[in-house]
C-alpha cells in the first residue's frame, strides 16, 4: 500500500483500482478519492504531471481525461475510472518526440520548464479540438495555465509550430 493512500483516507477505505493510463491498463490500491496526480507521480512514477499549487489553479499537473484537459492535483481517482487518461509521457518518447514535443523545443519556449507539462497538454487539447488556431484560440486555451517565467511569446509561437508539425506529418 502506498503511503498516500493511509493518509487520503482509513485502511478501510482503500481498494484495488484499475486505470487506463498512456494506452496501458495499470493496477493501484489506494482511496478513491486519492488525487489522480498522487497516483500518478507516486504509485506509477510518471512525473510529467506536476505538483504545482494543489488547487488546480497553475495547470502545472495538467493531464488530458477523455482527451479534455484536466487538473489532476484536485481530481480524486475516482474519476479517472473507465476513462482514458493521457500524461506527458504518452506523447512521445527521447528518440521519436511528439511533434508538439519538438515544437516547444524548436521554439525554446522554456527557462525553468515547470510549466511545460501543462502548456504542452493543454495545447494538445487544443489541437485535437483545432488544429488551425489563431493567437487568440491559443492564449484562450492555455490562460489557465501560469508560467513565471514570462515565456508566452515562446509558447504561442511553439503551439502555431506544432500546428504546421501536425498538419505535415499525418497520423501523429
Amino acid at each position: 500500500m502506498s503511503m498516500h493512500a493511509i493518509s487520503a483516507g482509513s485502511a478501510l477505505d482503500v481498494e484495488p483500482l484499475a486505470l487506463n493510463v498512456n494506452g496501458r491498463t495499470w493496477s493501484v490500491e489506494v482511496a478513491r478519492s486519492t488525487p489522480l496526480l498522487y497516483v500518478l507521480r507516486n504509485d506509477f512514477e510518471l512525473n510529467g504531471p506536476k505538483y504545482g499549487c494543489g488547487l488546480g489553479q497553475c495547470g502545472a499537473c495538467t493531464v488530458l481525461l477523455d482527451g479534455g484537459p484536466t487538473r489532476s492535483c484536485v481530481v480524486p481517482v475516482a474519476a479517472a475510472l473507465g476513462r482514458e487518461v493521457l500524461t506527458l509521457e504518452g506523447l512521445g518518447t527521447l528518440d521519436a518526440l511528439h511533434p508538439i514535443q519538438r515544437a516547444f523545443i524548436d521554439e525554446q519556449a522554456a527557462q525553468c520548464g515547470y510549466c511545460l507539462n501543462g502548456m504542452i497538454m493543454s495545447a494538445k487539447a487544443l489541437l485535437d479540438r483545432n488544429p488551425e488556431p489563431d493567437d487568440s484560440a491559443i492564449r484562450q486555451a492555455l490562460r489557465f495555465n501560469l508560467c513565471r517565467c514570462g515565456t508566452h511569446l515562446e509558447i504561442v509561437n511553439a503551439v502555431k509550430r506544432a500546428a504546421h508539425y501536425l498538419k505535415t506529418e499525418p497520423g501523429r
